[in-house]
């Protein structure tokens, strides 16, 4: 029994696979078209792209997403988004969570030697080169600027897939160092299951099924500063480890929550 149910995860895991390839190949002209527009207007156009390309992916892999929302979610103001990241699941997930409100991802620069994905992922995310100190002190300069055109950041900020049985890997210190000096509030999301639906040991175990986001209430950091930026992290951290303990997140060992 085990072999067949490997069997057919690999099956459509290859399925889900040509159907991630063929909206890349469809929306690869649009991309090129919008990218002359610059990195602001033909940014956000590129990013409504992605969005129609995750809905249509999702729904081709049986996969249905919830939005819940713990507080109200305020769109007409920009926020540093900060979520778990669990899965190879998080990007497009993160398309159908965040709607109705511009936003620039930080991603790894590494990515961009993807053919055909690292042309549309340079366009679309603000490129973090953590080799050197100066590298990464401009990834943050480029997303205080995008901050100040009313746009919100994504950040991961355990920085790479949290493969531990633990709710979070520990934080980088750069999201929240963003939220203060540029005076943004924190807005914490929760993916419960993306790992459920491609677990990150296995590129090979797509699953049809649900996926939620969990909206949590947002973190001030009115009149924080650089000072501020361990505390921030270690609150931030806090709210999330104990939401996800309450939400029963799949990859939690029992044994592992303090």
């Amino acid at each position: 029994m085990k072999i067949l149910i490997n069997l057919w995860k690999f099956i459509f895991t290859v399925y889900g696979l040509i159907c991630f390839v063929a909206g890349l190949l469809l929306t690869f002209p649009f991309v090129i078209v919008a990218s002359f527009y610059g990195k602001i207007k033909g940014g956000n156009f590129i990013y409504k792209i992605c969005r129609y390309w995750a809905d249509a992916v999702l729904f081709l892999c049986g996969i249905s997403h919830t939005n819940i929302y713990e507080k109200p979610h305020n769109r007409s103001k920009p926020y540093v988004f900060v979520f778990n990241h669990v899965s190879y699941m998080d990007i497009p997930v993160l398309m159908k969570t965040i709607r109705k409100q511009h936003f620039r991802i930080l991603g790894k620069a590494e990515m961009t030697n993807i053919p055909l994905f690292g042309f549309i992922y340079r366009q679309t995310v603000v490129l973090v080169d953590r080799s050197s100190t100066v590298k990464r002190a401009k990834s943050v300069l480029q997303l205080k600027s995008v901050i100040k055109k009313n746009i919100s950041v994504v950040i991961a900020p355990e920085g790479t897939f949290n493969e531990s049985h633990y709710p979070l890997k520990e934080f980088y210190d750069g999201a929240f160092k963003v939220a203060i000096e540029t005076q943004t509030p924190v807005k914490p999301i929760l993916f419960l299951d993306n790992y459920d639906r491609l677990n990150p040991a296995s590129i090979f175990s797509l699953t049809p099924g649900r996926t939620r986001a969990i909206y949590l209430d947002e973190v001030s950091v009115e009149g924080f500063t650089n000072k501020d930026v361990k505390m921030l992290k270690e609150k931030v951290y806090k709210i999330m480890e104990q939401k996800l303990i309450h939400y029963n997140a799949s990859w939690i060992k029992q044994t592992n929550i303090q």
